[in-house]
């Protein structure tokens, strides 16, 4: 695959301008164009998460956010999007020893975040909210798949898997040319 025909948006914090839309505002935003293969690392499910386990907004608002992301997704396969969750589980020991390889680690400092360690104290919480996630949102047309992440080249592996059955089902096709080829085959050698 041509790395030109592929985005990657990673989502973070909403900024105040995110937080003046709805929680999927930001994401439509970053959809890729027909043609396109988007990699989202986090995404809508944040708002169902985080919000949650942290108690950020109202159950009343977070819980509805199940039915609007079905919704969201279903829209996005009517027009002709695939849509691919992968849920990468780790167990919560593999978690810590890959804390402590990054501190561990000089050239993985960078990747080390103070703050994990808070949010390792909310595991179940996590676990909890994950599984809802998993269980509200996998539909026939957008299901999640749960790959097992302890080890990555499983997790590689099973992921590859993935991509490449669903690409082989998308059977995707290069565009045709917007002009006469044999036309310009004749252009080219005579010049």
């Amino acid at each position: 695959m041509d790395p030109g025909g592929l985005m990657i948006k990673s989502f973070k914090t909403p900024t105040p301008e995110e937080l003046s839309h709805d929680f999927l505002w930001r994401i439509r935003k970053a959809l890729p164009s027909a043609g396109f293969v988007g990699i989202f690392d986090r995404s809508h499910y944040e708002d169902v998460l985080i919000v949650r386990v942290r108690d950020l907004v109202p159950r009343e608002e977070w819980s509805q956010r199940y039915d609007m992301i079905n919704e969201f997704e279903q829209e996005l396969v009517e027009q002709g999007t695939t849509v691919l969750k992968c849920f990468l589980h780790i167990s919560r020991d593999e978690q810590k020893d890959r804390l402590l390889a990054r501190l561990d680690d000089p050239t993985k400092l960078w990747k080390y975040n103070p703050g994990d360690v808070d949010e390792r104290k909310l595991w179940p919480a996590y676990q909890e909210a994950y599984e809802a996630a998993l269980q509200e949102c996998s539909t026939p047309e957008a299901p999640w798949y749960v790959i097992p992440a302890d080890r990555k080249w499983y997790r590689n592996y099973a992921i590859t898997q993935l991509l490449i059955e669903t690409l082989e089902a998308i059977d995707p096709q290069w565009p045709p040319a917007g002009y006469d080829v044999a036309e310009q085959r004749a252009r080219v050698l005579g010049s």
